[in-house]
């Protein structure tokens, strides 16, 4: 919240609750004055001045009906969420400044003739009071007129009472500097009050700003959580089911939200399309543009009979949509039933990390064609044609994994992550992934996850039929 924004309604808001308090604390100190009146006659076993005694308790009841319309204002403002207009805090600040003048003035005692004692009397220090208490209205000009005002009634008060400036005098034994310097002490007063309202309102500013930026990081997070909430259910629930394969896929954002995202379709000829996506970044961005390739792919796939068309198909839609700088690395995999087959063409993610189980080594792939999204017509390499055997996998993984660096500064690699595999490859899909991510984090030995980790796993079983032969 800037200076020129300090009319905003939260400040408003702050403004008025501040005042309230105020007005709170200046009729504690009325009913402290009334107190006090009525308790000095008889504690000092005086003989009460029935007009000075009833004269204080006609002014305390005017400033205490005065203050209780301000405080009804206050309050009005408060729930109509709007501010009081300038001139109620100068006219306010006026008249509840002259109150000690009219004290002094007709309640103070003898005139100025007999010594000093209206303008030394206690009610000069219910000037500060007033001047303090203007500190709470945050603004520094109404503490800069407090201080004057009350500098000028006292001045006025010393004229009324029979004080004369020394330069024009008429006799020496009523000239009393002091007066002077009481009004400059008053006005004073004022600067000061003045300068502490100008960091009260700073710190005001402060906690205003403070507050509105975790209410927006609170709406922010709360936003994050729905969007992972609704990326998380665009995830397959239930691993697929098709003849000759065991296949299971993870995900794990490195925020709230991320740009990775595995999936699988069934289609109409029963064949499965496996495909892993990861778009450059990871946040809100980058997870609303995966959700977007989610849906081009799946409506691309339901229409297009051949990979390389189906890709084509959304590097066309994916090229009007995406800003400069953005692209989305995409791999796909289509298995059948029943047979050992498996077609794969990838758009510039790499390397994909085929194992043979026969052999006991990983091949790596490199992508068929670039990124989606860099060129609006899609150019690839032919498609990666597969036969896998029992206890061969294909590993679809985003670079997340072999990337992610220890306190060393090392990173994790692809070789470990193919020893990881290896020493995994007699487990189901789902509790090789688990291992993997388990050695990497016990690798990265503390480091904060830097990427989003996505892996999918295509592993091949052992045929119940002649199939394979």
């Amino acid at each position: 919240m800037s200076d020129d924004q300090i009319e905003s309604a939260a400040f408003q808001q702050a403004e008025l609750l501040s005042e309230r308090v105020r007005i709170h604390g200046l009729l504690g100190v009325v009913a402290a004055f009334v107190m006090v009146t009525l308790a000095r006659a008889p504690l000092l076993r005086v003989a009460p001045n029935r007009f000075d005694w009833g004269g204080r308790l006609v002014l305390a009841s005017v400033i205490v009906a005065h203050e209780l319309w301000m405080l009804h204002r206050v309050n009005a403002a408060l729930k109509a969420g709007r501010s009081l207009p300038t001139r109620f805090w100068a006219l306010s600040t006026v008249l509840e400044t002259s109150i000690p003048a009219l004290v002094i003035a007709f309640f103070g005692g003898e005139q100025l003739g007999g010594g000093n004692q209206p303008l030394t009397s206690p009610a000069l220090l219910v000037f500060f009071i007033f001047i303090i208490l203007s500190t709470l209205r945050l603004t520094p000009w109404i503490c800069w007129l407090s201080g004057a005002v009350a500098s000028v009634t006292y001045l006025a008060d010393a004229l009324y009472l029979g004080w004369r400036s020394p330069s024009f005098a008429m006799t020496a034994s009523i000239a009393h500097s002091d007066v002077i310097l009481d009004a400059l002490i008053l006005f004073g007063g004022g600067v000061v009050a003045g300068a502490v309202a100008t960091q009260i309102r700073k710190h005001v500013q402060a906690a205003l700003r403070e507050a509105e930026t975790e209410r927006k990081l609170e709406a922010v997070q709360h936003d994050l959580k729905v969007a992972r909430s609704i990326q998380q259910s665009l995830l397959p629930r239930e691993r697929p089911l098709i003849a000759g394969f065991d296949i299971a896929g993870w995900n794990q954002p490195a925020d709230d939200t991320g740009g990775d995202y595995f999936d699988w379709v069934m289609l109409p000829n029963g064949k499965l399309v496996v495909t892993l996506a990861d778009v450059t970044g990871h946040g809100i961005g980058p997870a609303l543009l995966a959700a977007m390739c989610h849906a081009y792919a799946r409506s691309s796939f339901s229409v297009e009979r051949g990979l390389s068309a189906a890709l084509e198909r959304m590097n066309r839609a994916l090229s009007a949509e995406l800003t400069s700088g953005r692209f989305i690395t995409f791999v796909a995999a289509v298995c059948g039933p029943e047979t050992p087959e498996v077609d794969m063409l990838s758009a510039g993610h790499g390397p994909l990390f085929i194992y043979s189980g026969a052999q006991d080594r990983f091949t790596e792939m490199a992508a068929h064609a670039l990124p989606l999204g860099i060129l609006p017509v899609f150019r690839s390499d032919p498609a990666t044609h597969l036969q896998l055997q029992a206890g061969d996998m294909v590993v679809l993984a985003t670079d997340g994994f072999f990337e992610w660096q220890n306190d060393r500064g090392e990173q994790f690699g692809t070789e470990r992550l193919e020893d990881v595999i290896r020493s995994s490859k007699h487990l189901d899909p789902r509790e090789i992934i688990a291992k993997l991510y388990d050695a990497v984090t016990a690798f990265s030995n503390g480091t904060k996850q830097q990427d989003d980790l996505t892996a999918v796993i295509i592993k091949r079983l052992q045929a119940a039929t002649g199939a394979d032969e």
